[in-house]
């Protein structure tokens, strides 16, 4: 279904404007954005009923199961539930401002029952001692966090094969992107360019609205719906509608990228600055997507917005939400569970959808985990094998590795010559500071650099978007030089460069210290006159090797330097949550994938149909696709059992049966790395093909995620705002190393603690053998050492624990389920504080 948004947009910008002109007239302090929740129960906690439901017999995925709701999608059946909802919460505001002047910017009821609005800190004191609320929270801020991976994954041989290849692989299944939009003209999203036609998703009711920028016919049955969702923002006076566009339309490139990664179609060429890179394709590359735009690129985005999206999402019908977003500071309050994001999260997993969020870029520093709570699945950030590697041959037989994908010269060597020994005569440093980079051609003579490799200074300002490698090679393109050397300004330290496309031969040296070695080797074959000093000759001469062709002999995967790290953080006095994130690391880093044809966010990329992106934002769709190939197989599977497939595959280590290695410094990561540990990769990286074959199951239900919620100290009031039901409801709460997760996380062991996990089998009739191996300073042992388990049959496994020392450093362990049929079932295992007496 499509539905015109202009006017519905341009009449809130009129209410706004009407609103906050009034509002100057008001004696108070200044409005803000306010999320609102009540406390009856919204419309997913009524349609979201759990039950766990176990049919023994043959291996059959339609046939177990594992803690499914009862209805999956109630979006056909409640919209007069929610109007009413949505009269209930006019009604509410009306009694409490009333004469008042304030503006509504959504209601939730479909994972939250409550409402964003516009008021003042007084209004919103008043909203919080009525009755009906739960919880009046201001709202914060956000920010956004292939053609090689399917084969580095092994999908083509492997997990496409077992759903009937490529062109059924994740057929069916609806991914819905929190994202920043996308551009639905880009051919990794056409539904036409397959003899096998899309299915129509007959679980998904979104629609699609219709803008000058997202005209009619943008959705088909591919792209099957688009939203955006940008209330919050308005009313701040930030949104800028020529940059960020108030449609679904991607005016930034990130929402274009994470949803190609995921569920992009096969076989798209991806042609990049005039050169073909290979063919791309989403992890499930049948599965269907639908957008909600709440991300914005001039300012980020904001929560109540967010919110808003999610909640559309789910009542919509997806099955999976990636969110490839983090919040911009950690959540206030008794525990970083408790906000409105994760809350409506917790309600998705309940109403039967996955939950998949980037960890976050801010590593490598401990703690530093973006992504909090156990209902929610976070993925961080590994390298793949494929590296684009580029190099300069200089005269003297010094080989300088560097970057750039860009042709070279063939093996013939050109003469360099530094910008600055290039100027024309009206052209001083004084005149400009920053002539070194390259950025007006008017500036140089063109004699002297004409068949030349021009050498410009690669500077902060490059970094910060002040200056661009497209203009400086437009620069040398109207000097006619043969290429371009960039060389690193020294005071751009620790800098992480990302291979960006060149049109012509080119490099770029990658660090200060090697660029000293360059300029060196240059300005020892300058021949000046002794007299005037004045420059002769330019003896330097050198050839580029070129970065077009990839070398996958590179050891992989490793934990990249920016991947935010565990423990997990429970509170805002970082103490340590017995939760285990990240749960898995994903290819992260130099992600090939579609591009916004407006797409700014990487300027080198600007006008192109792809880009090569890095970090855990490009890390968590690739999770997302993968989940959806899950989802196709085992239909029936909860987002728990889901989550588990994924990590108890996950292997520890990489390609060559060495362990991961975790990059621990910002500058010269390579140099500075040691073996990963689950506070650095969770699980391990994921494995694509045995996810598809778990063989046992850790499920977790919403009862026992409320139970977790339940026995945080305080958190009695705060479970009762969010979610409208009372802990004394449940017969005993339990701690964060009581859930059924396929991990075991425990902050303090003090003397001993006893763990128990339960298993089930969704594979055929097995027996297993138990390994494991113990954290430094603990002895464990696990019982039974064999089971035997038939399909659809549960285990109970017990693990004791005992602290043998006193120590306040982590040591890890893990524990090992092996089948006689194959399966391998890994637990990772973490102890922080130890206590032994």
């Amino acid at each position: 279904m499509e539905i015109s948004i202009y006017w519905v947009h341009l009449l809130v910008v009129l209410c706004l404007g009407m609103f906050m002109k009034s509002l100057c007239h008001v004696e108070s302090t200044d409005a803000n954005v306010y999320i609102v929740t009540l406390r009856q129960a919204p419309a997913a906690h009524y349609y979201g009923e759990l039950r766990s439901d176990f049919t023994h017999g043959s291996p059959s995925s339609e046939r177990l199961n594992i803690h499914k709701p009862r209805f999956r999608n109630t979006s056909r059946t409640d919209q007069r539930y929610g109007s009413h909802i949505a009269r209930v919460h006019d009604s509410l505001l009306k009694r409490v401002l009333r004469g008042e002047k304030y503006l509504k910017l959504y209601s939730y009821h479909y994972l939250i029952n409550g409402f964003a609005v516009l008021v003042t800190p007084y209004q919103a004191d008043k909203l919080s001692r009525r009755r009906e609320v739960a919880n009046v929270i201001l709202d914060f801020s956000v920010k956004t966090a292939t053609t090689h991976t399917p084969q580095f994954l092994g999908l083509p041989n492997g997990a496409w094969i077992q759903e009937g290849g490529f062109e059924y692989a994740g057929e069916g299944i609806v991914i819905g992107f929190v994202d920043t939009g996308i551009d639905p003209t880009h051919p990794s999203f056409a539904d036409d360019i397959s003899e096998h036609p899309y299915p129509v998703p007959a679980h998904f009711s979104g629609i699609c609205e219709v803008t000058r920028e997202f005209p009619s016919g943008s959705c088909n049955r591919k792209l099957v719906g688009a939203r955006h969702f940008a209330a919050s923002a308005i009313t701040r006076g930030i949104f800028n509608s020529t940059q960020d566009y108030a449609s679904p339309f991607d005016g930034d490139g990130h929402g274009t990228h994470t949803a190609s990664v995921a569920a992009g179609n096969h076989g798209v060429p991806v042609v990049v600055a005039g050169h073909h890179f290979g063919n791309a394709s989403g992890m499930a590359p049948r599965s269907h997507i639908a957008v909600y735009k709440a991300l914005y690129r001039s300012f980020g985005g904001f929560a109540a917005d967010v919110v808003a999206a999610i909640d559309q999402a789910a009542q919509d019908g997806v099955d999976m939400i990636s969110l490839s977003i983090t919040p911009n500071r950690r959540p206030p309050g008794i525990a970083t569970f408790f906000n409105p994001i994760d809350m409506a999260l917790l309600s998705a997993v309940k109403a039967g959808i996955f939950a998949v969020q980037a960890a976050g870029n801010t590593g490598p520093s401990p703690k530093s985990m973006s992504s909090f709570s156990p209902w929610i699945y976070t993925v961080g950030a590994a390298s793949h094998d494929r590296v684009y590697s580029n190099s300069i041959v200089l005269g003297n037989n010094l080989t300088i590795n560097g970057a750039g994908l860009a042709p070279g010269t063939n093996g013939t060597m050109y003469t360099l010559i530094l910008a600055m020994h290039a100027l024309n005569n009206e052209t001083t440093t004084a005149k400009d500071m920053y002539v070194g980079e390259c950025q007006d051609s008017s500036s140089f003579n063109q004699d002297l650099v004409q068949g030349n490799l021009l050498i410009c200074s690669y500077s902060i300002r490059f970094v910060l978007g002040l200056s661009t490698i497209k203009q400086a090679l437009q620069t040398a393109k109207n000097l006619s030089a043969t290429g371009v050397v960039f060389y690193m300004d020294p005071f751009v330290i620790g800098f992480q460069l990302n291979p960006v496309p060149l049109q012509m031969p080119g490099i770029i040296i990658p660090s200060s210290d090697i660029s000293k070695v360059f300029l060196q080797y240059y300005n020892s074959s300058l021949e000046r006159d002794e007299l005037t000093k004045k420059i002769i000759k330019f003896g330097a001469v050198a050839s580029i090797c070129g970065g077009l062709k990839a070398n996958y002999s590179n050891a992989a995967p490793k934990v990249m330097y920016y991947s935010a790290r565990g423990p997990d953080p429970e509170d805002g006095f970082l103490d340590d949550a017995d939760i285990m994130k990240p749960n898995l690391v994903a290819p992260g880093n130099s992600i090939w994938a579609a591009w916004s044809s407006a797409g700014t966010d990487s300027v080198e990329f600007q006008g192109e149909n792809f880009a090569m992106m890095s970090g855990t934002s490009m890390a968590a769709p690739h999770v997302a696709g993968l989940a959806a190939l899950i989802k196709q197989k085992f239909p029936n599977f909860s987002p728990s059992a889901i989550a588990s497939a994924l990590s108890t595959t996950a292997s520890p280590h990489d390609k060559n049966g060495g362990p991961i290695m975790a990059q621990r410094a910002y500058a010269n990561p390579d140099l500075n790395q040691s073996p990963a540990t689950p506070f650095d990769m969770g699980s391990g990286f994921v494995n694509a093909t045995g996810a598809l074959n778990p063989g046992l199951i850790f499920d977790s239900s919403y009862d026992d995620y409320m139970m977790f919620l339940c026995g945080i100290n305080g958190s009695a009031p705060v479970v009762l705002n969010y979610t409208g039901q009372n802990c004394w409801v449940y017969n005993y709460s339990m701690g964060g190393a009581d859930l059924n997760l396929p991990s075991i996380m425990i902050a303090k062991l003090n003397q001993s603690k006893t763990i128990q996990r339960s298993v089930i089998n969704v594979a055929g009739n097995e027996t297993y053998t138990v390994g494991w191996s113990a954290p430094y300073g603990v002895s464990m042992k696990v019982v039974p050492l064999h089971f035997s388990i038939v399909y659809g049959e549960r285990q109970v496994l017990s693990v004791y624990l005992n602290a043998t020392t006193n120590s306040s450093v982590a040591s890890f362990g893990r524990i090992g389920l092996f089948g006689n049929q194959g399966h391998i079932v890994n637990i990772p295992l973490s102890v922080i504080d130890k206590m032994s007496h």
